[in-house]
């Protein structure tokens, strides 16, 4: 991933496919709490489990099987 500077991030609220657990994309959890952080919104992940199971999904992509990533997660959840 590019240097910290360089990534964007997103928030879960959005429940877009970067901060999905099905999405296999490279993130890392964002600077600020309840954030993913990407290096754009074009990149790109294997769907593993959700509604477009086996396909190529962008980080901004959603479908209705979100599931927060659990790095994400608040601590004590």
């Amino acid at each position: 991933m590019q240097s910290r500077q360089d990534v964007l991030n997103q928030t879960i609220e959005r429940k877009r496919c970067a901060s999905c657990e099905r999405w296999q994309g490279e993130r890392t959890p964002g600077s600020e709490p309840g954030t993913v952080a990407i290096a754009a919104e074009t990149d790109t992940g294997l769907c593993i489990g959700g509604g477009w199971d086996g396909s190529e999904r962008r980080a901004r992509s959603a479908c209705g099987h979100w599931r927060l990533w659990p790095p994400l997660a608040p601590a004590g959840t």
